[in-house]
């Protein structure tokens, strides 16, 4: 339970409000009471306006250390931990050597249950606690996921019916019972998740599209993440009663009911005028995920660069996302770092840190439905927030500036990002902390 008090946190503080502003703080306060925050602002003003509540017992100095709004990751697969340095020649080839075998083992109940407790442990201390999150098909692995993870998450079982090994294949009637009883046992925190066209049939995404739009629940899937993908789908769908002249991979989703508010569409890298058009209309969300995507020699899948000035032009909504374990690494620093990185090496303007660190927190909270109350540090939301201890305080004109040197130091060593965090709260309490 929060604390039904004021707390104090001293501290230099970054607080993202937009792709472009983001409060920045030398010597700031971090004010909370009963695990939301009050206000922030300068320890010296902090010190007179609150200096009859202030005390040694509830104000604590991190020193030079940054004080950020913890992370929303809004597209990553807990069950694919084991293979997101596994080698990445194709998207295809790489589901079907690697991760389709590793998320057969999420079958057994126990061994679901010790990958979760480990994976999101180690979620948590990265700093994230929030997004959209997919699991493998089996129950064991989605009850073990809502178990163990910690924060304001969304999760959903992938739903494979054609196209599929035999023993990650459901029939219809098997994935339509199970989102039944999980939307029934969840409500809202379950979130419908067809793994892609690829392999969930018309049939299932239409009938438990209206299933999740009756319960509120988000929907989740894969879209247009590489060219051979794409022609994959439409290959498959042109012989499929009914979607014989579908044009685009998008229009696929939108007749089977999978486009709206609540739809959160994976990459969306390779979309036409047409697509984007759709989503915009229909306020469908895309999810980016550039250390995915990144080339391959960069531990990504190769699967090209993501046009956001062309997806904002279009009006259509996007959040960034890990990814794991297309993926590798599961800290939003990293993700942050290869955002601006693969934009900058292609003479992209505009990917700033800035606008990476409002993409990886308060616009995954804005497609959650949950800017209200978290996502950033404005008064009144709950206090989740994350400590990152330096050696000496940060310099800087403006948070731009103050991201660049958090961030650009380890560039060469990528994992060093997930070790940055040292505390993490969530609604006022300390969640994780590093020994």
């Amino acid at each position: 339970m929060a604390s039904q008090k004021y707390n104090f946190y001293k501290g230099t503080i970054l607080n993202p409000i937009s792709d472009t502003k983001c409060d920045f703080i030398h010597h700031g306060l971090l004010v909370v009471k009963n695990g939301k925050v009050k206000n922030i602002l300068s320890v010296e003003k902090g010190a007179q306006k609150y200096s009859s509540q202030m005390s040694k017992s509830n104000t604590i100095d991190f020193g030079n250390a940054l004080i950020l709004p913890a992370f929303f990751d809004m597209h990553f697969h807990w069950v694919q931990d084991d293979v997101r340095e596994m080698p990445k020649d194709s998207l295809l080839e790489w589901l079907e050597k690697y991760t389709f075998p590793t998320e057969m083992l999420y079958e057994k109940k126990s061994y679901a249950e010790k990958k979760a407790k480990s994976f999101f442990k180690k979620l948590t201390a990265s700093g994230t606690i929030g997004g959209a999150c997919y699991s493998s098909i089996h129950q064991e692995a989605l009850d073990a996921a809502m178990d163990h993870v910690k924060g304001e998450f969304v999760v959903g079982n992938v739903l494979m019916n054609m196209n599929s090994p035999k023993s990650l294949t459901q029939t219809n009637e098997q994935s339509l019972e199970l989102t039944k009883k999980l939307i029934k046992k969840y409500g809202e925190r379950h979130c419908f998740t067809p793994r892609f066209a690829i392999t969930t049939t018309p049939e299932v995404m239409t009938k438990g599209s209206k299933m999740a739009d009756r319960a509120g629940c988000f929907k989740q899937t894969h879209l247009s993440e590489t060219p051979a993908e794409i022609d994959f789908v439409l290959s498959i769908y042109k012989n499929i009663p009914g979607f014989e002249k579908v044009e685009n991979y998008t229009e696929i989703y939108q007749k089977t009911g999978m486009l709206g508010k609540k739809s959160l569409m994976g990459h969306g890298i390779h979309l036409s005028d047409k697509e984007l058009k759709m989503l915009s209309k229909t306020e469908t969300s895309i999810i980016h995920c550039p250390t995915s995507n990144a080339p391959i020699k960069d531990k990504g899948l190769g699967s090209g660069l993501f046009d956001f000035k062309k997806v904002e032009k279009a009006k259509v909504t996007w959040a960034l996302g890990s990814d794991i374990g297309g993926g590798p690494f599961l800290s939003m620093f990293d993700v942050i770092k290869s955002f601006v990185d693969q934009n900058q090496k292609r003479g992209v303007k505009g990917a700033t840190f800035t606008k990476g660190l409002y993409r990886s927190t308060l616009a995954g909270a804005e497609i959650l439905g949950l800017a209200k109350k978290a996502g950033n540090l404005e008064k009144n939301k709950a206090a989740n927030f994350i400590v990152i201890p330096m050696n000496k305080r940060i310099t800087a004109k403006n948070s731009e500036e103050a991201l660049h040197k958090l961030i650009a130091p380890h560039k060469l060593k990528r994992a060093e990002y997930g070790t940055l965090v040292s505390k993490v709260f969530f609604k006022g309490d300390l969640i994780f902390q590093k020994k």
